[in-house]
């Protein structure tokens, strides 16, 4: 199974869909809430030049956004 991070806010409505996504699709994930833990905040800004979430790291991959089809193509999953 991938590795997976998601950089997060808890008012991001694009971060709790990628969640979700993983739920429906039994992926195990980290999450890293980037409004409180600055150190996340600056490892996701250095991954991926992002201020905005989500940012999806799969297996050293980087993800800008719920990109889905993206994210299927990563995991080995359904869209």
């Amino acid at each position: 199974m991938a590795t997976v991070t998601i950089y997060t806010t808890p008012s991001c409505t694009y971060c709790k869909m990628a969640k979700s996504f993983f739920q429906e699709n039994s992926v195990a994930y980290t999450e890293k809430n980037v409004a409180t833990d600055v150190e996340a905040r600056n490892a996701m800004i250095q991954k991926s030049g992002q201020l905005g979430v989500p940012v999806i790291e799969v297996d050293n991959k980087i993800v800008i956004g719920f990109d889905k089809s993206r994210l299927a193509e990563l995991l080995g999953v359904k869209k």
